[in-house]
């Protein structure tokens, strides 16, 4: 429970230095670091209200949503210290229990009878869909590499001692950092702040929420960067002791979230019509790192 529960204080902040890293990048002030959950409260505090198109489907959604993605948070460790659920192959269930999630999610969308939202729903699956191979061949090859299948093992068995251990580590920081951005529909693959429907993806696929339901969606995507960032921390912090882990711990997650504020701050939103190529070069990155553990392996002597 260790990490989870540091998953969630750093969701409460994320988003904030996020924004606030765009905001200086523009030469703006921008809002305070807790002002997105400023939002999200007072959308708490607000009753949802239902279209008279939709069924309980639409109801429900944004609950399975928000569960599928506590549920995974429990499987994520902190280096020598198992999530709350732990077990060979975790890995696995830590991507369908998000797809899950989203699946509700996409029908959710489809159930308004919306055009729009079922436009942003057909280009969330296709999305995701392109994104999954590069997670599973990235894990794959972890696995392989260490010898284990589970977060918390592989993460601890992970030794950089050479230059091409290296240099893994680095295109898997890469690799997860732009699957975070795709997941949560972020530039350069969305523009969240955009308000023209044809060029949204997540943000149309929730313009029927509201409220309750709502504040989940959002604090959802709050916990997926967390949940990101953890993993991209698990990758470097070992087998420390509680007292050192921690600050290692937040201060990667900072450095994640300014990452992700400069990185949009400077980079130019794609052609949504090339999305989908840019996507399957993740796949592409991710075979790379599969051919440097079959050299770290010795297995082309």
């Amino acid at each position: 429970m260790i990490s989870f529960s540091l998953i969630i204080l750093a969701s409460l902040f994320f988003t904030g230095i996020l924004i606030r890293t765009r905001s200086i990048a523009a030469g703006r002030k921008g809002p305070g670091i807790f002002q997105p959950m400023k939002d999200i409260i007072r959308l708490v505090k607000k009753g949802a209200v239902f279209s008279n198109t939709t069924s309980f489907i639409f109801q429900i959604a944004p609950s399975i949503y928000f569960a599928s993605v506590i549920m995974a948070i429990l499987v994520i460790p902190l280096g020598e210290y198992k999530g709350f659920i732990s077990f060979d192959g975790d890995f696995v269930f830590f991507a369908y229990i998000l797809a899950t999630g989203k699946f509700f999610n996409i029908i959710a969308a489809l159930d308004t009878g919306s055009s729009f939202e079922g436009m942003g729903a057909s280009r969330e699956a296709l999305f995701s869909m392109f994104a999954e191979p590069a997670f599973f061949i990235l894990m794959g090859s972890f696995a392989l590499l260490t010898g284990h299948s589970s977060f918390q093992e592989i993460f601890t068995s992970l030794h950089f001692g050479s230059s091409i251990s290296y240099i893994l580590g680095v295109l898997s920081t890469i690799v997860l950092l732009m699957i975070t951005l795709v997941e949560n529909s972020r530039m350069p693959f969305d523009d969240p702040n955009t308000h023209l429907e044809l060029t949204m993806v997540h943000e149309v696929m929730v313009l029927d929420n509201s409220g309750f339901d709502l504040a989940m969606i959002l604090y959802a995507t709050h916990l997926k960067f967390a949940m990101y960032g953890a993993i991209i921390a698990n990758l470097f912090m070992g087998s420390f002791p509680l007292y050192f882990t921690i600050p290692i711990f937040f201060a990667l997650q900072i450095i994640f979230a300014v990452t992700i504020g400069m990185l949009e701050s400077f980079t130019a939103r794609f052609r949504m019509n090339h999305n989908a190529q840019y996507i399957l070069v993740l796949s592409s990155v991710s075979l790379l790192i599969f051919l440097g553990v079959l050299l770290v392996l010795g297995k082309f002597n």
